[in-house]
């Protein structure tokens, strides 16, 4: 790259990632502390002759789980000595794109000049103090503060799951990715044997990118077979998913990206060799209750939202040389791979760039600010190539794009929302079960069996489609069923829901 792009393109200039391995919680610091040192590295990173940090318009952080900070960017800001505006995100794992994709529209309107994005947890450290009963005195905005300056909101929360789930008790995304899991599987039209063997090898070339990875958390490589197959330290969590197969978010970490206008950046002085270009960005969901998706086994978001982003960046698939896919859990992969084009199981391209969120580590909201800053440093190592990054937030709910290169997009940042097209796609729509109970043909759609710490079979959990097309769920702990669910294939076996939601098979 010769030439200098439009003033008010929008361009990343510095990443920074950072990791913290205390064992004794009442010396750990506290995340914000760690994003603060992380947008220190972002500085340092941009190899600027002035400081991005001082100059920074925006201060925007990813929504924390590990303290509630009131208004996390206000600490964040005056430890940096700093005041600029000050944002949070709501909850969900696509909010660092979201902001990436919200920030760059900001500065193409000439609103903004320069954004810090941060995300950071210190979920290890507080689940260890609360274990030995240590009280942590880490940070909180006085209330009175936070009610008379509030910080900015970018993005919209979103309701995932419906009354009747939420009684239910499915409400966890442990819960509800394995049994996306088998619809995919009974999709395929495979044995369960043939896709776990499928699936280990994909997760096995996951943990050999986090084995490279120097900012991963988990850098050993593994087989399929030592991720698929339960074992003392591999237990299962919710079948087909051993522990290997879930997102780990027993980390301390954070991630920083600076992003500011392409003039902005030369006044800073950062050398145009640090450069990396968002091209376009896309931000959707899926229908938000599980109940209503029309079927566990597609994304028609991410097909859409996907598509736009690369047709909007003149690209497509297959001229993208660097993915990151979501990957807390191998079905959004698997669903993701799929609705953009992609083989997940005989894909030549690595689809992640980071070793993903059971390897690098799954610091719940935050972890794609690390897909991306990894990727801004795997691009400015391979320069004119494309890189895509697709973030997900809730049960394959939410989803963010971002295509970037080292080379300038040939027009401007460009940004799709197809939300209207989305809302208008069929909907399964939630059945009472007292409904599914005079249904003689209700049938199973997607199963998981849920494990105890001993890894013993605990709860039976099952969507269920009446024949009608509604669905429902059914819940059972009954040991004769949980031992049925787990030999063989169940998808599409016709069984007996109750008033009560409990279900078995119908002989």
């Amino acid at each position: 790259m010769t030439t200098i792009p439009p003033a008010n393109t929008p361009v990343i200039i510095g990443v920074g990632q950072v990791q913290q391995r205390i064992d004794d919680p009442s010396q750990a610091e506290d995340a914000t502390a760690l994003m603060a040192q992380a947008l220190r590295a972002a500085a340092q990173d941009a190899g600027a002759t002035n400081d991005p940090i001082a100059s920074a318009g925006v201060l925007a952080v990813v929504n924390t789980l590990s303290w509630r900070y009131g208004d996390s960017a206000r600490i964040v800001a005056d430890r940096l000595g700093i005041a600029p505006r000050r944002v949070v995100t709501p909850m969900g794992g696509n909010s660092p794109q979201s902001l990436v994709n919200s920030a760059s529209q900001r500065i193409l309107r000439g609103e903004l000049d320069c954004a810090l994005l941060v995300g950071g947890e210190t979920w290890r450290s507080r689940m260890r103090a609360r274990k030995h009963g240590i009280d942590l005195t880490w940070p909180k905005v006085d209330p009175e503060v936070l009610e008379q300056e509030p910080p900015e909101t970018w993005g919209h929360d979103l309701q995932m799951s419906n009354p009747e789930e939420t009684e239910l008790g499915l409400v966890m995304p442990v819960q509800v990715y394995p049994m996306f899991e088998t619809a995919i599987r009974a999709a395929r039209g495979v044995t369960p044997e043939q896709h776990i063997a499928d699936v280990g090898r994909m997760w096995s070339a996951f943990s050999k990118v986090a084995e490279q990875n120097p900012n991963a958390w988990l850098r050993t490589s593994l087989s399929g077979d030592e991720i698929t197959t339960p074992s003392s330290s591999n237990r299962m969590v919710g079948y087909p998913y051993t522990k290997a197969m879930n997102s780990n978010n027993d980390v301390d970490m954070a991630a920083a990206v600076i992003i500011c206008s392409a003039a902005h950046a030369e006044a800073l002085g950062v050398p145009i060799e640090r450069w990396v270009f968002p091209h376009s960005g896309a931000d959707c969901h899926e229908h938000p209750f599980i109940s209503d998706r029309d079927d566990f086994a597609r994304t028609p978001a991410v097909e859409l939202g996907g598509r736009q982003a690369l047709e909007l960046a003149g690209v497509t698939i297959d001229d993208i040389a660097h993915l990151d896919l979501y990957s807390c859990f191998p079905s959004a992969v698997q669903l993701g791979a799929k609705s953009l084009g992609i083989d997940p199981y005989n894909e030549s391209r690595p689809l992640t760039q980071t070793g993903g969120l059971s390897f690098a580590g799954g610091p719940w909201n935050e972890y794609v600010m690390h897909s991306i800053a990894t990727m801004v440093e795997t691009l400015r190592n391979d320069p004119g190539s494309t890189g895509l990054v697709w973030a997900n937030g809730g049960f394959v709910t939410k989803h963010a794009f971002g295509v970037y290169s080292t080379t300038p997009p040939a027009q401007e940042f460009r940004h799709a929302e197809p939300q209207d097209e989305i809302d208008a796609l069929p909907r399964a729509g939630w059945a009472d079960a007292a409904e599914a109970s005079t249904d003689t043909t209700t049938h199973v759609e997607a199963y998981t069996v849920m494990h105890g710490k001993s890894s013993e079979p605990e709860t039976a959990w099952a969507a269920i489609r009446l024949a009608d097309g509604r669905r429902t769920f059914g819940k059972s702990d009954d040991p004769s069923l949980l031992t049925h669910l787990l030999v063989g294939e169940h998808v599409g076996e016709v069984v007996h829901v109750s008033p009560d939601h409990s279900f078995e098979p119908v002989n």
